[in-house]
């Protein structure tokens, strides 16, 4: 099992796929996170069904996240 730290630092400045609790997934580049996960994602876009929307820069809380995956 990877935890979701180590997986964070390996991953800055790489592109992510986040899952979050309403079921929307985001796709961008991590280039900031902290001991909470709250992170920082560049060139997002954000993804609900088959509905894909350009959203640049987010600040994302840590405690809406489900999965992290690296891409």
């Amino acid at each position: 099992m990877v935890m979701p730290l180590s997986l964070l630092e390996k991953s800055m400045n790489k592109k992510v796929s986040l899952l979050l609790k309403d079921s929307r997934l985001l796709e961008g580049t991590l280039t900031g996170f902290d001991d909470y996960l709250n992170m920082v994602l560049e060139d997002t876009e954000e993804t609900n069904g088959d509905q894909v929307k350009r959203l640049g820069t987010v600040i994302l809380r840590g405690n809406n996240v489900v999965s992290i995956s690296p891409k």
